[in-house]
């Protein structure tokens, strides 16, 4: 292990490529002092921003009605909530619904397969075989096929042997360019990472493959490493580096890099595991993948892809809801003394749904789902299992908590809100307890969720090359009505 700190400069004095200069040398900008009473640029744009955003407010706006009149499937979603069919897949399948004869949706217990076994069949079956089963997932996803024993060894030693980053990677484009945000930094390396690669834009499946099986492998270390940087750079604290090793599964890894001494327990690693078998896949409608089809479709490289997915599954109503609830659950241990006082906790809980506490988005998350009515069968999954968790590290408070959130706050919804949506315990529910119980930085749960659903994206990645084959280009109507040209004199 490699332990030490790293004194970032952030107001560098040395010359920049915009100072001044004269017989040829670079000169200094003169001090705050000497520019008083001269606006930097950054002092106008502000305000500039600040007043024409108004007329871009006024000039986009789009009158509710004109989406009935056209027709309109906003958001790619039908009137009766469903989503709207783009496409066809092998991968995964999410059943939270049935249509009856009205076209009505009728709830029903949600359901997940992957390639057609169900997720709860996964994991009950590596719970009963003692043995971690990500891996074993991801090549069920990208090969449409359970691995027999020395399928899934071969294909884990892959894994295992691509956990280093290319020779100066971390050092050139992580630990230099530092990001507050992991979303952001992963990202980047992802696309970073074409550079390094001979053949990046090589179509070919095996080529594809290889690629998928290089990033499976690197995103741990690209995420650990992230987090680090981070850490010193932007929190003022310690870096630990620990390098990966080939021989420990993905959840070990990960949990092996992101902590002060490499230690974790058999417990912790197997629940770590457990959770990124629930979120590898999710259909292929989810906003991320059908991200990662449009874009394979256009026939762009494999990185431009993975890059766009990580884009899609950082914004908070996706992949970044899980931060959301662990923020969530910080700003109501602040407000409620007693997280075991119900009353107490269930005000709070009001508070939220008026717009009056936490975020201020009037949601209370880790509830509800766009396709699950009844229930979130990875929710029913992580709650087993973090229970146990709990017991172990003496958080039955905090688990309790969640339990209460679950079970009341759909009630509020409907006497608060007046709404009668169904508002299942989703999977970002007990996943943020579990991830507190691990001692998961929030900064890296989203980009957890990355890591998990990576094998995911490869696998829809590869069905859009093999089966898609057509460009993705659906239609907007514009509603923009058409003006004679003003010369710029007469304008006002």
């Amino acid at each position: 292990m490699i332990s030490f700190k790293l004194n970032f400069k952030k107001n560098d004095d040395s010359p920049k490529p915009g100072d001044l200069k004269k017989n040829g040398k670079s000169k200094p900008e003169k001090s705050k002092g000497a520019q008083a009473g001269t606006p930097r640029k950054k002092d106008i744009l502000i305000p500039y921003v600040e007043n024409t955003s108004k007329t871009l407010v006024k000039n986009n706006g789009i009158e509710n009605d004109l989406y009935v009149k056209h027709d309109v499937k906003r958001g790619l979603r039908n009137s009766n909530g469903t989503g709207v069919v783009v496409g066809l897949t092998r991968i995964g399948a999410v059943d939270g619904y049935k249509i009856n004869e009205k076209n009505e949706k009728v709830a029903v217990e949600g359901k997940l397969y992957y390639r057609g076994y169900d997720v709860e069949d996964l994991v009950k079956n590596v719970i009963s075989e003692d043995r971690f089963g990500f891996e074993e997932t991801s090549y069920l996803l990208l090969f449409g096929e359970l691995p027999n024993k020395k399928q899934l060894a071969e294909f884990t030693e892959l894994l295992g042997s691509h956990r280093e980053l290319p020779v100066g990677f971390a050092r050139d484009m992580i630990m230099t360019a530092p990001s507050a945000n992991i979303m952001n930094k992963l990202a980047r390396s992802v696309l970073a990472l074409y550079s390094y690669d001979p053949t990046p834009d090589d179509l070919s499946i095996p080529n594809v493959l290889r690629q998928s099986i290089e990033l499976m492998g690197h995103f741990p270390p690209l995420v650990s490493y992230a987090y680090q940087a981070k850490k010193s750079y932007f929190d003022n604290e310690s870096m630990h580096i620990h390098n990966p090793l080939p021989e420990l599964s993905t959840a070990e890894n990960i949990l092996r890099m992101t902590r002060p001494t490499g230690e974790f327990t058999k417990l912790e690693a197997r629940l770590l595991d457990i959770s990124l078998m629930l979120h590898a896949e999710h259909g292929g409608g989810n906003n991320s993948t059908f991200a990662t089809h449009l874009l394979s479709s256009t026939d762009t490289d494999t990185y431009s892809v993975i890059a766009a997915a990580i884009g899609s599954l950082k914004g908070p109503k996706h992949g970044g809801a899980n931060a959301a609830v662990l923020n969530m659950i910080l700003d109501l241990k602040k407000n409620v003394k007693d997280i075991t006082n119900h009353k107490d906790v269930e005000k709070y809980l009001i508070r939220v749904l008026k717009g009056e506490a936490n975020d201020g988005s009037g949601l209370i998350y880790g509830l509800g789902h766009a396709v699950y009515t009844i229930s979130d069968p990875r929710a029913a999954i992580l709650k087993g299992m973090a229970k146990e968790l709990a017991v172990d590290k003496h958080l039955l408070d905090d688990f309790m908590l969640c339990d209460f959130i679950e079970k009341r706050a759909p009630s509020l919804y409907k006497e608060v809100k007046g709404t009668d949506k169904p508002m299942p315990a989703n999977v970002d529910l007990y996943s943020g307890f579990v991830y507190n119980a691990l001692n998961i930085p929030i900064d890296i749960s989203t980009p957890l969720f990355a890591t998990a659903r990576l094998s995911g994206w490869c696998a829809h990645r590869m069905e859009e090359l093999i089966a898609g084959k057509r460009l993705i280009r659906p239609a907007y109507i514009c509603v923009q009505k058409n003006y004679d040209y003003t010369p710029i004199g007469k304008r006002k």
